[in-house]
């Protein structure tokens, strides 16, 4: 059996080599034959078909699940719990607090301090209303070391009507206003140059007592649909005890233009004064000392935005006419304010450069210093450039902040200055060294300006800010009577919702002043007047809605510092009392 299959293999083997020899054999003439073409070849790619394959697993190494045999062990648990419905929370709204249409305010305090004021309102219609104010602060005076009577009052009465409408609001209002002072400021060796009998006998025959009067009429008008903007018009008529009268009107309406796609905003101004004084400080005039005065000025500026920047650019045109000198003047001043957005609202730059023609009164004289002499000499003042640059923004959402340099240059400033004097007892009695007089210089001043305001949260705010001068006259003239550095502060706390509190101090740098006393034979002697401190603190009471008691503490440092030349102030001061709203 083993042999014929080995002679069936060797037979296979001779049968294949035959074969391979036959085809091996080259065929010299292979001769030719005929292709027909049908159709040119386009090759195609094939249906590709998805192999299906099943994985064979291999399930040897899992392990059967194993069956878990758990049970609960139930224990009672006495429970009184019986859970209630779900309601939805509500939110707690602050009580809205009331407004009042009227209040009374009276305080009571030593140096015989009486301080009053009564406001009332009432609406008449829908658009229209009355009201009222009188206001009254008076002491009797008592301050350390004054030779003469050093009370004084004040009493004011204003009344006033309203309407306010879609297209127009209006105001119009009538006031009065008494004011009684003291020429006390008597020179620290006033007198020296006499017997002690005649120094005592002249000093009980001055009587420093002095009055004004003042009456106004005036009106404020708003227009939402118009071309003018605003209309503000004020008559004022005013005197005092020695025969000293005075009139002023002014006429400031505002309005705007459009031209060529921008708005023009244009200020009109008409002011004028007028009045006369009995005598000179000398006495040796034989007129009244006149004088009207009329200031006509226009004010056009546009304001052009761009993206950060917000850009204002105007001009003042004034003529001033001095009709009783013939001195009439032509005055241009520029009006550019610039500012921009460095940091959004974080940190804002701006600058600018304005000037004014502001017009001097004897009214508006007296109301920042009292003691003057019924003996003024009257002109405008012009502040020919005010050059300024500044940054302002906010440190936090709750601290802002305002940085200001400025370059001014004022012609024929109003400055106060204390009058020379004799002892002569036939004198007026603003003749003593115990008034001021009025002179006009032109300063140049350099200013930096500094604020800071923070609201450290609803009920407690803090304010701090300080003004530097430098100031640069003509010739050996000083800056009479202004200081170089004023500083001031204020904190104010809401300590529960009942009781608040608050201080306030400022500081006052030193000023320069000159006197002189004629019979002492010798020339003027500048003085200067020390820098003082002052603070200031109150707290008060809610006792209710309609009820508020307060206690005010001026003074505090009880510092006899002298706010004029020759002129202390009253001492550490209290003041309590009461304010009480209501309605009709």
């Amino acid at each position: 059996m083993k042999l014929n299959c080995r002679n069936k293999i060797i037979i296979l083997l001779v049968l294949f080599v035959v074969q391979l020899s036959f085809a091996q054999k080259k065929n010299e003439n292979i001769g030719t034959e005929t292709v027909n073409v049908v159709k040119p070849y386009s090759p195609t790619i094939s249906d590709a078909f998805k192999v299906k394959e099943i994985p064979s697993l291999d399930d040897s190494g899992n392990q059967p699940k194993e069956t878990i045999k758990y049970s609960i062990l139930s224990v009672p648990v006495a429970s009184t719990f019986t859970p209630s419905k779900g309601n939805a929370q509500a939110v707690d709204k602050s009580k809205k607090e009331r407004l009042f249409n009227n209040y009374a305010t009276l305080g009571v305090g030593n140096y015989g301090t009486l301080n009053g004021e009564l406001f009332v309102t009432q609406d008449l219609g829908n658009n229209d209303y009355l009201a009222g104010m009188f206001r009254h602060h008076s002491s009797q005076g008592g301050i350390k070391d004054a030779k003469l009577n050093d009370e004084f009052y004040d009493t004011a009465l204003n009344v006033g009507y309203g309407v306010n409408n879609r297209d127009v609001s209006w105001g119009i209002d009538l006031g009065y206003q008494n004011q009684v002072y003291n020429w006390y400021g008597l020179p620290s060796d006033f007198g020296a140059t006499l017997p002690p009998a005649d120094q005592v006998a002249l000093v009980t025959g001055i009587n420093p007592n002095h009055s004004y009067n003042t009456i106004s009429l005036g009106g404020n008008f708003e227009f939402n649909e118009s071309v003018f903007s605003k209309v503000s018009t004020r008559f004022t008529h005013f005197s005092d005890s020695f025969s000293s009268s005075e009139n002023r009107f002014y006429l400031k309406p505002t309005f705007k233009v459009d031209v060529m796609d921008q708005a023009i905003n244009t200020n009109v101004i008409i002011d004028h004064v007028s009045g006369s004084f009995e005598n000179n400080y000398a006495r040796d005039n034989v007129e009244p000392l006149k004088y009207s005065l009329t200031n006509f000025g226009i004010e056009p500026s546009f304001v052009v935005t761009e993206n950060d920047w917000t850009l204002e650019l105007g001009a003042g045109l004034f003529y001033a006419l001095d009709s009783e000198n013939s001195g009439n003047k032509f005055y241009i001043y520029p009006k550019v304010n610039a500012s921009y957005k460095l940091v959004g609202d974080l940190m804002i730059f701006y600058t600018g450069v304005n000037g004014s023609l502001n017009q001097n009164s004897y009214a508006d004289f007296v109301t920042e210093n009292p003691f003057l002499s019924p003996t003024l000499n009257m002109r405008p003042s012009s502040t020919q450039y005010n050059v300024f640059a500044g940054l302002k923004g906010k440190l936090a959402n709750n601290v802002s902040y305002n940085l200001t340099g400025s370059y001014l240059n004022e012609k024929d400033k109003a400055l106060f200055k204390s009058n020379d004097y004799t002892e002569d007892l036939s004198n007026q009695n603003y003749a003593f060294g115990n008034s001021f007089g009025v002179v006009y210089e032109d300063i140049r001043t350099l200013r930096f300006y500094a604020e800071l305001k923070a609201d450290f949260s609803e009920n407690v705010s803090f304010g701090i800010n300080g003004t530097f001068n430098s100031y640069n006259t003509d010739g050996a003239v000083e800056a009479w009577n202004l200081p170089s550095m004023k500083l001031s502060s204020s904190l104010d706390v809401n300590i529960t919702k009942q009781w608040y509190a608050g201080l306030k101090v400022f500081y006052v740098g030193e000023r320069k002043d000159m006197q002189s006393n004629l019979n002492a034979g010798v020339d003027p002697v500048l003085v200067t007047l020390k820098s003082y401190f002052d603070a200031n603190a109150h707290l008060g009471y809610k006792f209710n809605d309609r009820l508020t008691f307060f206690l005010k503490l001026n003074n505090i440092g009880n510092q006899a510092y002298e706010r004029w030349l020759n002129y202390p102030v009253q001492g550490f001061q209290v003041l309590v009392g009461g304010n009480y709203k209501f309605d009709f």
